[in-house]
């Protein structure tokens, strides 16, 4: 298939295996952590809060637009992250073009789908230990990827709703042979 997204030369449209986006999901987890700690330092300096639990959900609700800027920004000015450009995972349109702003807030909307399951146990079960937390949540994770794999596409089901999909770009090897 021919590159419609101003991806240079010829592109096949297939998936990046499930191991490298996963990894690529545990990498961006760790940048994002970065941008987490920065944003709620911001939050807590302009609301002048003092204890950890006060205004909670308003810091719980700044987080989340800021991580949905971020993902949305990236994922419509050249469809990769930082951690997407690492593992040579790209983010197209369903028909290989750029990401419109609408398929990118709606995309970031729907991957909460992969945590809601296990949030939805953990808030009805109450307070759990940390590897239970853990266990409960990887749980959905993998259950919400093998979602993927049975597909024959191999796309996830919030990218099927947004009309996105993800690309593996890894560079081809060329005859370089003198």
């Amino acid at each position: 298939m021919s590159d419609r997204g101003g991806l240079g030369g010829s592109l096949e449209l297939r998936a990046p295996p499930m191991r490298r986006r996963l990894a690529a999901f545990i990498y961006e987890g760790l940048l994002v952590f970065g941008v987490l700690v920065i944003s709620g330092y911001l939050y807590s300096s302009l609301t002048q809060q003092r204890h950890a639990l006060q205004g909670l959900h308003g810091l719980q609700l700044f987080e989340f637009c800021v991580l949905g800027l971020y993902f949305s920004w990236f994922w419509c000015h050249g469809g990769q992250t930082v951690a997407m450009k690492t593992w040579h995972i790209r983010l197209v349109s369903a028909q290989g073009g750029p990401v419109s702003a609408k398929q990118a807030v709606l995309r970031y909307v729907l991957c909460w789908v992969w945590f809601l399951p296990a949030l939805a146990v953990l808030g009805w079960s109450g307070p759990l230990s940390g590897l239970q937390t853990v266990l409960a949540l990887s749980s959905g994770i993998i259950a919400y990827a093998g979602l993927a794999l049975r597909r024959q596409d191999k796309q996830f089901l919030h990218d099927v709703v947004a009309g996105t999909r993800l690309l593996d770009v890894r560079p081809r090897a060329t005859d370089t042979a003198v």
